[in-house]
């Protein structure tokens, strides 16, 4: 097993609809961790099917064990991706036209108003993270696994650049007891030995994340003269870097 740390850069607008008020559609600046397991290794390790019928379309399977896009089957592999920490991000406010559909639609007097003035009945903002954003993410994956150079995220599977590097084993010592992550997590996937006890919530779907967590439990500490030689490639690191030890997608 070999931790890896990853800096993502954005090459393309990156929108997916975090909070949806009125005809404002938001991104979260967090990159969920589930979006980045798919982005990251579907193709071989989750199968990509060409089409999906029935109850199996546009019915997300995370972690439903029944269905072969699921999560829980990258555990076996020793796979596992956190969540995305932004480190420089901006966003870009773009304006589209909607259709007209029997599910959605505005008021009469909002199209009628808008009509006469030759503007668009139905229409929304998508607030999206613009080009440039840089984010950074840490990866665990067997030494046999490629990572990617270029992943797709988002609705519109924009182009991301990723830069990663393995972390020495001599910079990661194994903890337990109490630690401060500063890194976002995902509860879901943390192992029920692992007490939440204090953390900051980012309320986003699927599952909210949280940030600046208070945790009891196994845990690895980043420090010492490895760690510092390696954060020389990567300046944005802290002296000091705590992360849950035996995360697993579900727990």
């Amino acid at each position: 097993m070999v931790l890896y740390y990853c800096r993502l850069t954005l090459h393309d607008n990156v929108f997916f609809a975090t909070r949806e008020m009125g005809i404002l559609y938001e991104t979260e600046k967090y990159l969920h961790n589930w979006a980045l397991s798919y982005a990251f290794f579907s193709g071989f390790y989750i199968p990509l099917p060409y089409h999906l019928q029935g109850d199996r379309a546009q019915n997300p399977s995370y972690l439903n064990r029944d269905r072969e896009q699921n999560l829980i089957s990258l555990n076996s592999d020793n796979l596992y991706i956190f969540p995305a920490f932004p480190l420089r991000w901006s966003y870009q406010i773009n304006t589209f036209k909607a259709a007209q559909t029997a599910y959605y639609g505005k008021s009469k007097q909002f199209g009628e108003k808008g009509a006469d003035r030759n503007y668009p009945i139905n229409y929304g903002r998508a607030k999206e993270l613009a080009v440039g954003s840089e984010y950074c993410t840490f990866l665990i994956a067997p030494e046999s696994f490629e990572i990617p150079r270029w992943i797709r995220l988002g609705k519109w599977m924009a182009k991301t650049k990723v830069t990663a590097a393995a972390i020495p084993e001599t910079a990661l010592k194994s903890r337990s007891g109490t630690y401060v992550c500063r890194h976002p997590l995902n509860p879901i996937d943390l192992p029920p030995q692992q007490q939440l006890k204090l953390y900051d919530r980012i309320v986003m779907p699927p599952v909210s994340l949280v940030a600046q967590a208070q945790i009891e439990g196994d845990y690895w500490q980043l420090e010492g003269e490895t760690w510092d030689e390696f954060r020389r490639q990567f300046p944005e690191l802290e002296k000091t870097v705590y992360l849950p030890n035996n995360t697993r997608y579900g727990g």
